[in-house]
């Protein structure tokens, strides 16, 4: 994670790992147009071992066990983006994953599953790491600079704001809204420098 701002207003900026195994594990189930979230497929993507996945194949399962999966999920992405409330530690804790203690379809379903959602969202955690080092000057002026130039044209310096930004691989360019202070935006929006500060800009000067 990264932050920049002031004592005024802060960004910050993360790729949370209780995200990217929240997204790993939704689309493992195949449960992409079905959950109140519709952020869209993860990259590279992960194959589907319930049928009704997007890349199809997987096993039949029973249309109440896919609705209680993704009530479950639901309940796990809110837990997952709420910045504020996020534990110091993943929210999926094996080899019991307590937290869904009371979620026991999707628990059967992360014990069976975990080990693979976790390499895939190791590596992809790996990568924004990476790249967040290398870009990290590059990155940070992408968002000084944007609340800056709406500084000067208003003439006054910014007023209290924050705003939480999670970077996420997503098979399509774009951001989304997920919480009260928090956006998830694509990992293609971000490094694309020019096409984020394009999608930037109105929403610091919504904010400011």
């Amino acid at each position: 994670m990264f932050v920049e701002g002031t004592l005024r207003w802060q960004v910050t900026e993360d790729c949370p790992w209780d995200l990217l195994i929240a997204l790993a594990l939704r689309d493992l189930a195949g449960l992409g147009g079905t959950v109140a979230h519709a952020l869209p497929r993860v990259t590279p993507a992960v194959v589907p071992v319930l049928q009704g996945g997007a890349a199809g194949g997987g096993r039949a399962v029973a249309p109440a066990l896919r609705g209680a999966l993704t009530a479950q999920w639901d309940a796990l992405f809110d837990a997952a983006a709420d910045r504020e409330h996020r534990p110091l530690t993943p929210l999926l804790q094996p080899p019991h994953f307590a937290a869904l203690d009371r979620a026991l379809e999707l628990q059967d379903f992360v014990l069976a599953h975990h080990d693979a959602a976790a390499r895939w969202a190791r590596d992809r955690h790996a990568e924004y790491a990476r790249a967040s080092m290398e870009q990290h000057a590059r990155r940070a002026a992408d968002i000084v600079d944007v609340v800056h130039e709406r500084e000067h044209d208003l003439r006054r310096q910014a007023g209290y704001f924050r705003l939480d930004i999670d970077v996420l691989p997503l098979a399509e360019s774009g951001a989304w809204i997920v919480g009260p202070h928090t956006i998830v935006v694509s990992t293609s929006l971000r490094d694309d420098s020019r096409a984020f500060r394009a999608w930037f800009r109105p929403l610091v000067a919504a904010l400011v």
